[in-house]
């Protein structure tokens, strides 16, 4: 089987980072990315490939046919990028930097220059593909859940053959450039949203007996919450518990009627996630009725955990090894804390997902941005390697299939 050699992704490279600077210094944010869609197109225009837009998002999924596809049972497998930024105000100093208030400052400019680089890369060998690749260009992975609303427009049928499986990247600043980071099972968190309205009796403040206090209470079911956790958990399948709002009250001698929290949920398995979507409301509950009062809850799985499977992470652990050298691939202790909606792809197909470093080579790790820091400085000397790892992991797993 013929495949796209280093030679080849490195001759793409200068393409590669145009269309990455270009995404760069335009970026839009949520679902409608009108601009960064038709970009995207003009960037595969020429190839034999079949687009389709999405109906809800701006998406487009595009189907790169194989030459030997299996004559029974035909099978493809998807790559994903996604494409959106933030809403936040770049600061890198680069000369093509953003100034329209929105930055690429997850790195996604680099996700989508590196899935094309993939396309091209494959292109000139389609006749030698065991089957079809999926190519997932997303919107809406910050805000607007767009891998549920690609999976929900038909992503994974849109070739008319069954996708096997499914991979993505995601680049890293404050990672060691070329290396690849990740591990098999639970890799990031779910993240899960609960709202809470402690509704109490207001009063004077200097007579709280005769009211029922909602900022005690409240009180107490932040602190409640964080033992709960510890005690009801296994440590080794943690659950992550941030109060990150606390609203109440309007003077320092007025008891109020009420009080509202916000609080972040992160998990890091299926079963966990479930148990404290169920678990948690019933605790802020029971808090609220021991002290008189009541609480409205509302809790909000937004997305699910990532979890690699396991032969499939082994698969691209390996892929990326045997192209650039098994000291370039760190397999990873701990999951990231942190969310992605990749996580619904992996939850209908199996597949892998991993963070490449792409830190740039003459700072110090101190001076290192992470991600969603507007001062976030993302290289992009890695994307050749980028796209010849998916291009690879694409080709390999279709003749694998086999």
């Amino acid at each position: 089987m013929s495949l796209p050699t280093i030679t080849e992704a490195r001759d793409l490279l200068p393409q590669l980072r145009d269309l990455r600077r270009s995404l760069h210094q335009n970026p839009e944010t949520g679902l409608d990315l009108t601009w960064t869609q038709a970009r995207v197109e003009q960037a595969i225009e020429d190839l034999d490939v079949e687009v389709t837009r999405g109906a809800a998002l701006r998406s487009l999924a595009v189907v790169l046919r194989g030459g030997r596809r299996p004559h029974a049972g035909a099978q493809a497998v998807l790559l994903r990028a996604d494409m959106d930024a933030l809403p936040v105000a770049e600061a890198t100093g680069f000369e093509f930097a953003a100034t329209n208030g929105k930055m690429h400052a997850c790195g996604h400019d680099l996700h989508t220059a590196g899935l094309v680089g993939a396309l091209r890369l494959l292109h000139p060998h389609r006749e030698q593909l065991a089957g079809d690749v999926v190519f997932m260009f997303q919107p809406g992975e910050e805000q607007g859940n767009g891998a549920e609303l690609m999976l929900n427009e038909g992503v994974l049928e849109i070739a008319g053959s069954e996708v096997i499986a499914a991979y993505g990247v995601h680049v890293s600043p404050d990672q060691e450039l070329g290396h690849l980071y990740s591990k098999p099972g639970s890799y990031m968190a779910s993240f899960g949203r609960m709202l809470i309205s402690v509704r109490g009796k207001g009063g004077h403040a200097s007579r709280p007996h005769t009211a029922r206090d909602p900022i005690q209470v409240g009180a107490a079911m932040v602190g409640h919450l964080q033992e709960y956790v510890t005690r009801r958990f296994d440590i080794f399948d943690p659950v992550v518990v941030t109060v990150g709002q606390f609203n109440a009250g309007t003077a320092p001698n007025v008891i109020p009627d009420r009080a509202e929290l916000a609080v972040g949920v992160r998990t890091f398995s299926e079963p966990t996630a479930a148990r404290v979507e169920k678990e948690l409301p019933e605790l802020v509950r029971g808090i609220a009725a021991a002290h008189g009062l009541t609480a409205e809850v509302r809790y909000e799985t937004l997305l699910p955990p990532t979890v690699n499977d396991d032969a499939e992470n082994d698969f691209y652990r390996e892929t990326f090894s045997d192209l650039f050298g098994e000291d370039r691939v760190s397999l990873v202790l701990n999951p990231k804390a942190g969310s992605e909606d990749f996580a619904h792809v992996l939850r209908a197909v199996p597949g892998s997902y991993g963070h490449l470093g792409v830190a740039m080579p003459d700072t110090v790790p101190e001076e290192q941005e992470s991600n969603h820091s507007p001062r976030a400085r993302h290289n992009d000397d890695a994307l050749a390697d980028h796209a010849l790892f998916l291009a690879h992991l694409a080709a390999r797993r279709l003749e694998k299939a086999q």
